[in-house]
């Protein structure tokens, strides 16, 4: 399966937020999670990555607060917000409608 970032794109947000739904995680755990549930077949550039969490976290969408890790470096926890559940459902379902659309047309 080749998987362009063009189809991709636009849906970096949503893809954070539906890693966000089950639990709190910083970055390098969800572009992890990420990599396994493609098969290593898509990742999010590490600046792709950290403007999407900024964006998300202005557009309250997610919080963020430092981990409390005894050894190893600090890691920035992100959480989804409510507000941030409700905008992934809305994106969700119009992903879908789009996905209708265009298996109509292709």
């Amino acid at each position: 399966m080749n998987i362009t970032s063009d189809i991709l794109r636009g849906h970096t947000e949503t893809i954070i937020l539906k890693q966000l739904l089950s639990k709190d995680s910083y970055g390098y755990e969800i572009n992890k999670a990420i990599q396994d549930l493609t098969n290593h077949e898509f990742e999010l550039k590490e600046a792709t990555l950290y403007s999407a969490f900024r964006r998300l976290e202005s557009a309250g969408l997610i919080t963020s607060y430092w981990g409390d890790e005894a050894t190893g470096a600090r890691r920035r926890y992100y959480m989804i917000t409510a507000e941030g559940k409700k905008v992934y459902t809305q994106n969700r379902k119009d992903w879908e409608d789009a996905k209708l659309l265009i298996d109509t047309l292709i």
